[in-house]
């Protein structure tokens, strides 16, 4: 006979993704949840223990799909500016399939409730890993030497603009363009001879150890 058990436990991961982005988290509670995957809400806990941590594993398995779907984009990605025409194609396919919605609950319900708070960070970090890979290599022969740091900057700054531009979307669109001087910087960087991308370097460095 066959096991139906990974079946039933899909659904609910898929259906808590869903129910976040209809009804928020103030509306995944376990009946909602197990209404949208069509199954016995007793079914919540006996696969997971708590809405709490079907909530966190849903994030974690939506974010290695979504990771793993846009994988091969980023690899073919060569330039900064590349990188950034991406993440506006990601940013606006994210978007239309709620997935930044659900992003905006997840990051609300973990202010308050630290056991989603884990799950929320490693969901972000996959995307950070996948950044900070694709940035060292593009940023190899430039001055720029904080791939970890700049690739976290960049990630937050993309979460920020995915949350404003539910309130603002010309705004966000705004300071999304304004990210193209990272660009232009990086450009004209890379332009420059490779002794004077030493003495750039090393000015950076001096800068950033200066208090």
């Amino acid at each position: 006979m066959r096991d139906h058990m990974p079946d039933t436990k899909t659904k609910l991961l898929d259906a808590a993704l869903e129910t976040l982005r209809t009804q928020g988290i103030a509306g995944a509670s376990a009946r909602a949840i197990a209404t949208t995957a069509g199954v016995n809400q007793a079914l919540v806990f006996y696969h997971f223990g708590s809405v709490d941590q079907l909530l966190s594993d849903a994030c974690v398995r939506g974010a290695e799909q979504r990771v793993a779907a846009n994988r091969e984009r980023f690899a073919a990605v060569t330039s900064v500016r590349g990188l950034l025409d991406l993440g506006r194609q990601v940013h606006e396919e994210e978007r239309a399939a709620g997935n930044v919605a659900a992003l905006a609950q997840l990051l609300a319900g973990s202010q308050s409730d630290e056991r989603l708070a884990p799950a929320t960070a490693t969901g972000l970090n996959l995307w950070v890993a996948e950044l900070e890979g694709t940035l060292a290599r593009v940023l190899k022969d430039t001055p720029l030497a904080d791939v970890p740091g700049l690739s976290r900057a960049i990630a937050a700054a993309f979460i920020g603009l995915e949350l404003y531009e539910g309130v603002d979307r010309e705004g966000a669109a705004q300071a999304l363009d304004a990210l193209e001087q990272l660009a232009s910087l990086v450009t004209v960087l890379d332009e420059m001879s490779p002794l004077v991308r030493r003495a750039v370097r090393g000015r950076l460095r001096k800068a950033l150890r200066t208090p």
